[in-house]
């Protein structure tokens, strides 16, 4: 049975789920896919997950890089799977676009990625700021597609350092 907690970060309220392996969902009240995945049968309550996640939130909100490892159990396809996997790999402070994202995936599974594929696949992340969607722009830096909506992924990137006046 998964476990969730709720958390309140300095861009809204934020609900959390965890199973007995990883962190399985962090979203954002009201975004785009709330709580997609989540079992309907769920309990409230803390546990050393989410009580880690939150620590790791804490330091996040509060700009430092957090040291500790929430342990993430996303579920999703392969090709999902692959996608934010390939997220974790962005460096904080640092973006990409889904084009440059495609073409690495597409190296690295030796099949074709399409950009709008990726587009989905990001989109549809259910582990938010963990794996870290919000670093991937639109091609020419436009800021695009966020589930939690464009104003908190500007307000991400800022945090971490990443926001240029050129992003539109």
């Amino acid at each position: 049975m998964p476990f969730v907690s709720r958390y309140d970060s300095p861009l809204g309220r934020i609900l959390l789920a965890a199973d007995g392996e990883g962190l399985t969902g962090l979203w954002f009240e009201g975004q785009k896919y709330y709580a997609a995945g989540l079992e309907a049968e769920h309990e409230e309550r803390e546990t050393p997950i989410l009580r880690s996640a939150k620590a790791w939130l804490d330091a996040y909100f509060a700009g430092i890089v957090p040291k500790t490892e929430v342990p993430l159990h996303p579920s999703g396809t392969a090709f999902q799977l692959a996608v934010w996997s390939a997220l974790r790999e962005i460096p904080r402070g640092q973006t990409v676009t889904y084009g440059s994202l495609a073409e690495a995936l597409t190296r690295q599974r030796g099949t074709p990625a399409s950009p709008r594929a990726v587009g989905s696949a990001v989109g549809h992340n259910p582990i938010s700021i963990l794996i870290p969607c919000h670093r991937v722009l639109g091609a020419g830096g436009r800021l695009t597609g966020y589930a939690g909506g464009t104003e908190k992924k500007a307000a991400l990137l800022k945090l971490e350092g990443a926001w240029q006046d050129s992003f539109r």
